[in-house]
């Protein structure tokens, strides 16, 4: 990637074309002009035979321009030439994977529903109705495969789009509502809208254990303390005296759970002469904050919702553009082999991912040493140890066992799934 950055930067030093850009307006606007001059001498009785003239003396000026605009494009079309053989070479042209192997093709319905969803999660609501309408037309009816999720099952508006009657009003109000919060917190720094939602689901998200509302409290204290307009007729800085009063009316709630975190807060108040030279300056003066607190909205927002954060189709297409090397290389062996893809739930080989891509803990179960599955889950039993399924099953044979670690004894049908 040095090659791409250094004729990025290449490009960037010689794409100058401020004065070039200056001088082609002039131009322009000296044209302009004497057409306007023309115009107005034409209505005259006797109008004048000025326009020769006129566009003899433009001629010269606009030629130059405009060889002076060629000569500083020359560099730039240069530089493109250059920088697209150093893409040719960095990224050579390879034939996709074949879809001898593609799960989705028989699930279209599926493929809608992360477009639809992906679009309106992206606060695309006009791109999104136009295309829930247009799938809604002829709403496929596929049968489900083996080893491939149901497009039927699920939620509601699962089932509507997969139905072809999905009605996207009711979400995209919802995100309509989730950007302009988000606006108001990145753009306007107002705290209100999303303190006030967040008020309203307070008990939800203290049962979820979410931090989201302390962390807009603990901002708006912040926001307070720091903006100080202090009046000259006041002896107190009313900056820290509103941060002091919000903490007072506030932080009661927060006390115990938060206790630490409010303590830290209220002891900035002895350093509010020299808070920049404070302990307290990473908690006072922190840049990150605001995109911080939006993230968890966010993720909150989207949670109460039943979805993920981040867009389920940005983050597989991502994943499958880091995957899809590998699997060029592992296709062009097989081919050379003469060997084929013969594992049908998982990837013959391991792609690295990036940590924010792990989603799912590895469980390998302690009897059989193999790694559980969606058909062969992990199970608990009453005495709290796991194994997997197909274990459970061979110990037990449908009757009461012994637990393998330990002497309790239970029956296969008290053991639970477990979800990692």
């Amino acid at each position: 990637m040095d090659d791409l950055r250094e004729q990025v930067e290449l490009l960037e030093r010689s794409a100058n074309l401020a004065t070039t850009i200056g001088g082609v307006q002039t131009a322009i606007d000296q044209l302009v002009a004497a057409r306007a001059d023309m115009a107005a001498a034409m209505t005259r009785p006797d109008p004048p035979h000025t326009a020769p003239r006129a566009l003899a003396q433009l001629q010269d000026a606009v030629t130059k321009t405009l060889d002076a605009a060629q000569k500083d494009l020359k560099p730039i079309y240069s530089g493109l030439t250059k920088y697209g053989k150093v893409l040719d070479r960095k990224f050579k042209d390879k034939p996709l994977p074949s879809a001898d192997n593609d799960a989705l093709s028989s699930h279209p319905s599926l493929i809608n529903r992360a477009i639809a969803m992906h679009l309106l999660r992206e606060g695309q609501f006009a791109v999104a109705s136009t295309f829930i309408h247009e799938a809604s037309r002829r709403p496929p009816h596929p049968a489900p495969t083996p080893t491939t999720p149901n497009p039927n099952v699920g939620e509601s508006w699962e089932k509507d789009l997969a139905e072809g009657t999905f009605n996207s009003e009711k979400l995209q109000a919802q995100f309509a509502d989730m950007y302009h919060i988000l606006h108001q917190l990145r753009h306007e720094r107002n705290l209100d809208p999303a303190i006030q939602w967040a008020k309203q689901r307070s008990h939800v998200l203290e049962t979820r254990g979410s931090n989201l509302e302390f962390e807009l409290a603990r901002l708006q204290f912040v926001r307070l303390f720091v903006g100080q307009d202090q009046d000259a007729m006041d002896d107190c800085p009313r900056g820290p005296l509103h941060a002091y009063r919000y903490a007072v009316q506030e932080f009661a709630g927060f006390q115990k759970r938060y206790a630490r975190e409010v303590q830290e807060l209220m002891g900035a108040m002895a350093y509010w002469e020299n808070a920049q030279d404070s302990p307290y300056r990473h908690i006072l003066y922190n840049d990150c904050a605001w995109e911080e607190v939006a993230h968890s909205f966010n993720r909150e927002f989207c949670s109460l919702l039943g979805l993920s954060a981040d867009s389920p189709l940005f983050i597989a297409a991502t994943a499958g553009a880091i995957a899809l090397p590998t699997l060029l290389k592992m296709q062009s062996i097989m081919k050379e082999k003469r060997t084929e893809w013969t594992t049908q739930n998982e990837l013959p080989v391991e792609i690295p991912l990036p940590h924010p891509y792990h989603f799912h803990s590895i469980f390998v179960c302690p009897v059989s040493k193999e790694q559980s599955t969606d058909l062969n889950p992990p199970m608990m039993m009453p005495c709290g140890h796991v194994i997997a399924q197909e274990s459970l099953d061979k110990l037990s044979k449908g009757a009461r066992f012994k637990c393998p670690y330990c002497p309790n004894e239970s029956h296969p049908r008290d053991a639970r799934k477990v979800v990692l």
